[in-house]
C-alpha cells in the first residue's frame, strides 16, 4: 500500500495526470466535502449537489492532464468547475434556487424558549430569502466567505478577482444585506402595529 495521502497536491496532480487514479483520489477526499458544500449552498438541493459534485470531479479527473499551474492552488480550479455547472444547472433548470422545507433543519434542541427559537428560526428564514435574490456572483462570495472560511485573497483565486475588488464587492454585498434586512424588519414591525 502506498503512502498516498501525505502527497502535495502538486505531486497528486502529477501522478494523476499520469493515469494514477489513487494520487486523483487523494485529491478528491480532500476537496470533495468542501466542493459538495459550495454546490449544495448554491442549489439548496442535495441530490442535485451530489450530481454536480460528482460531475466536477469527474470532469477534473477527464481534464487532469491539461492541468496548467498558474500559480492558483488546486481548489480554485475545482471551485471554478464547480461554479460552471452550477451556473448551467441554473441556466438549464430555468428557475430560482428552491430549498425544500424538509432539507432545512432551523430548530435547535435546547433550553431556550419556544419564542426565542421561533424569532432566530423567522430571522435565519429572512436572510436567506434575501441571500437567494442576489445576483451569482454575490451568492458566490457569500458562501466562500461564510461558509468555506476562504480569505479575500483565496475568494479572489477562485472568482478570478483582485483582493482589492473581492473587498470592495464584499463590502457592498453586506451593506445590500443591511438594508434589505431592515426593509423586512420594518414591514414586519409595521404588520405587527397594524395587528396590535
Amino acid at each position: 500500500m502506498r503512502k498516498l495521502p501525505k502527497l502535495s497536491d502538486e505531486k497528486a496532480l502529477k501522478l494523476a495526470a499520469r493515469g494514477d487514479h489513487e494520487a486523483f483520489g487523494v485529491l478528491y477526499e480532500r476537496y470533495v466535502s468542501r466542493i459538495y458544500s459550495y454546490i449544495y449552498y448554491r442549489t439548496g438541493n442535495q441530490h442535485d449537489a451530489e450530481d454536480l459534485t460528482a460531475r466536477v470531479f469527474f470532469r477534473a479527473l477527464r481534464h487532469v492532464e491539461n492541468y496548467k499551474d498558474r500559480g492558483l492552488p488546486l481548489s480554485a480550479w475545482l471551485y471554478r468547475i464547480a461554479h460552471n455547472l452550477v451556473a448551467n444547472w441554473h441556466r438549464d433548470n430555468s428557475r430560482r434556487k428552491e430549498v425544500p422545507l424538509d432539507e432545512i433543519i432551523l430548530v435547535r434542541h435546547g433550553g431556550d424558549h419556544p419564542e426565542v427559537v421561533l424569532i432566530e428560526n423567522e430571522e435565519k428564514e429572512n436572510l436567506l430569502a434575501i441571500i437567494r435574490q442576489l445576483p451569482a456572483d454575490r451568492q458566490q462570495l457569500i458562501i466562500l466567505k461564510f461558509v468555506e472560511h476562504l480569505s479575500n485573497a483565496e475568494i479572489g483565486q477562485v472568482m478570478g478577482r483582485s483582493e482589492g475588488a473581492v473587498k470592495s464587492l464584499y463590502h457592498r454585498t453586506l451593506l445590500s444585506l443591511r438594508d434589505d434586512f431592515n426593509l423586512i424588519l420594518k414591514s414586519k414591525s409595521i404588520d405587527d402595529e397594524e395587528i396590535g
